[in-house]
């Protein structure tokens, strides 16, 4: 095996020093391993003031399976964000089936839904909710963002609350591992494809993960590219029993959005059938999207 040296600049990480060791395959942006990630493997300082640790991760397939190891830690600038408990390694290990099985069915999967490339973890939902009482963040005024148990979900982006996102769309959980509730802005911008369809990672059903753009035409390669759009909105009306409008406006709680089929380019868990710049064959597959759910609230997999 050997070690190329790929200058920091190609790779987009901050403040990762002069330059960062990785296994050399066939090319994939700055980073190497093929398109899919399959060889992929990175170990390099992140010195964001915020993070200030090695980011480390590695992606092998074998003819059934893909398998992801990593420490993650983002590769990319984290500057932003109100985290109550600093950035900490973490021990990813998570196995992805190579050639998985689209059942057509949904599994409502609202946390943990998959790892990005540099093995940060996909987590859309939170552990925050609110009783139909509410009236404010507490115990005692009916909300609480850890551990929650009252029935109106909270939302971590675009609503009432701060969850203290950076700007990518991340914090931190108790345990210090740093996830991504919406557009991971630092890993796409640091995949450098422009607007291209952007593979991010895999979901846990082993379905691949795209970022903002697709083709217009899913089945066309040749096709414009364009910013695809979620089909879900916030409804017209809050459901019965939510908690007042005027206090907690809606977007606040994942009860207030809805799944319209067709009125824009993905199904209810944010996929598509198609093809993909890895997946030329066509492969069912998942979008982050910037308006809600972000990243998908369920998987079509086995």
């Amino acid at each position: 095996m050997r070690i190329k040296t790929i200058a920091c600049s190609l790779l987009l990480i901050a403040g990762c020093g002069d330059s960062a060791a990785v296994t050399d395959a066939s090319t994939i942006d700055g980073n190497m391993g093929t398109a899919d990630f399959c060889g992929l493997s990175y170990n390099a300082l992140n010195s964001s003031p915020k993070v200030a640790n090695n980011s480390i991760y590695s992606w092998a397939c074998s003819a059934t399976n893909r398998t992801l190891t990593g420490n993650g830690i983002p590769d990319h600038a984290v500057t932003g964000g109100n985290f109550a408990t600093p950035i900490g390694a973490q021990s990813i290990s998570q196995t992805f089936p190579k050639t998985p099985t689209n059942k057509n069915t949904v599994t409502n999967i609202p946390m943990d839904v998959g790892f990005a490339m540099n093995s940060v973890k996909f987590d859309p939902g939170t552990a925050g909710s609110c009783a139909a009482t509410a009236t404010g963040t507490g115990p005692n005024q009916g909300c609480v963002m850890i551990a929650g148990r009252d029935p109106w979900k909270i939302e971590a982006i675009g609503g009432a609350f701060m969850f203290g996102t950076d700007e990518n769309n991340a914090h931190v959980q108790p345990n210090g591992q740093y996830h991504y509730h919406g557009m991971p802005e630092g890993l796409v911008n640091g995949r450098n494809q422009g607007q291209a369809m952007t593979l991010v990672g895999y979901a846990k059903d082993g379905f691949p993960i795209y970022a903002r753009y697709g083709f217009t035409d899913a089945n066309n390669p040749q096709s414009a590219i364009k910013v695809v759009s979620s089909s879900w909105r916030t409804k017209a009306a809050p459901d019965a029993g939510r908690p007042a409008v005027a206090t907690f406006p809606m977007g606040t709680f994942t009860q207030d959005y809805e799944y319209v089929a067709g009125s824009g380019d993905l199904d209810e868990c944010n996929g598509r059938t198609g093809v993909t710049p890895e997946f030329p064959n066509g492969t069912y597959h998942y979008f982050i999207t910037d308006t809600f759910p972000y990243i998908q609230r369920c998987v079509k997999g086995i």
